[in-house]
């Protein structure tokens, strides 16, 4: 983001000669369009001062919409007020000197880039686990990863059907394009609506989806609970528009009895549900329970810098006795409990050590 044509093209260059996939633009506006588009891992590169904003200003606009790409900054001198101003408060990463761009850029970039996968926060990763059931489960997503249909995870609700989505992203040739993730029956689905069209209001804030993710993926969380006029104008977005766009839901089982008593579309259902993946709940796969607990064990105690602890035999039984019906997400809140409760040896979390549903064991 810079407002100058010729160090743009500088940079560009340069970012391009080093293996890098540099996105160019000369305003504030277009910044934040391309930022909502990029892959986990990525950086941006500001100039302090553009007629419509600031890297400081792009940098505070992340904070509100949650984006965590670092920035550094472009200034005219590492000494003026603006390169402290830009760096305060968990502000730009680094900063450098408009002269020094040949010497520093490509050393600066490559110290904050990061591959998608060490860029992937842990909660958007899919938990590997042993049993077969999750076996056959890996089998179906890299075969659905080479293809472009559009699909249904189905499962019950916190058994990580949207890691599994991200995963099947990951892995397929969209990659290198946007990832647009909504919450199907909450109030973020409303997208940007133009005002001068004289298409629905609906339609257009809908289809700002898709526009903004062309040649990508997007992931429809709850599909189930997605209302009947919304449902209405996917469908007539999908049939009629024929967007790039690869969209891959997740849904609870009880969307198949929607589709049968009427109150699902079931032409929007067949368009979305080209192909499936089905997930078994917690209780149905037992093989996983102590993995995946230790998985968190682990994750809990790098995040608070602690020793990792181990599941004595105690703790196993009681894990693997209980019926979760919160599956995969009520056994991260039982493990995280024991992470931060565990009382007497720090190496082991016990049995005493674990609240489970209304049982402190």
């Amino acid at each position: 983001m810079d407002a100058s044509d010729s160090d743009r093209r500088l940079m560009s260059g340069l970012l391009v000669k080093s293996g890098y996939e540099p996105i160019a633009v000369d305003s504030m506006e277009a910044a934040k369009e391309e930022v909502a588009k990029l892959p986990p891992g990525a950086v941006i590169v500001a100039d302090y001062k553009l007629p419509d904003g600031s890297a400081k200003e792009l940098i505070n606009w992340q904070k509100t919409e949650g984006f965590k790409f670092p920035v550094i900054a472009i200034v005219n001198n590492r000494t003026c007020p603006e390169a402290t101003d830009v760096m305060e408060d968990h502000g730009a990463v680094a900063v450098i000197q408009r002269p020094a761009i040949d010497k520093e850029l490509v050393d600066y970039v490559s110290r904050y880039v990061r591959d998608i996968e060490s860029a992937t926060p842990p909660e958007e990763k899919l938990i590997d686990r042993p049993s077969d059931e999750f076996r056959k489960v890996k089998e179906k997503i890299a075969r659905l990863a080479t293809c472009n249909a559009n699909i249904i995870i189905f499962g019950e609700s916190g058994m990580g059907k949207e890691q599994i989505a991200r995963e099947i992203y990951r892995r397929s040739s969209r990659i290198d394009k946007p990832l647009t993730v909504i919450e199907a029956g909450g109030a973020a689905l409303i997208g940007k609506h133009n005002p001068t069209s004289t298409d629905s209001e609906m339609y257009g804030r809908i289809s700002s989806y898709f526009t903004n993710a062309a040649g990508g993926t997007i992931i429809i969380k709850n599909i189930h609970l997605l209302d009947f006029d919304k449902q209405s104008v996917l469908l007539h977005i999908l049939v009629t528009d024929h967007p790039d766009v690869r969209v891959i839901c997740t849904a609870e089982p009880e969307l198949l009895d929607m589709v049968a008593d009427k109150s699902f579309r079931s032409n929007l259902f067949f368009n979305l549900r080209e192909m499936d993946v089905t997930i078994l709940p917690l209780r149905k796969s037992g093989d996983d329970i102590q993995p995946v607990a230790e998985y968190y064990l682990q994750m809990f105690a790098e995040q608070n810098g602690t020793p990792v602890k181990r599941l004595d035999a105690s703790a196993v039984k009681a894990l693997r006795n209980h019926d979760w019906p919160g599956n995969i997400r009520e056994l991260r809140n039982v493990i995280r409990h024991a992470t931060l409760n565990a009382l007497g040896d720090v190496r082991r979390a016990r049995m005493s050590d674990l609240l489970i549903g209304d049982a402190h064991y």
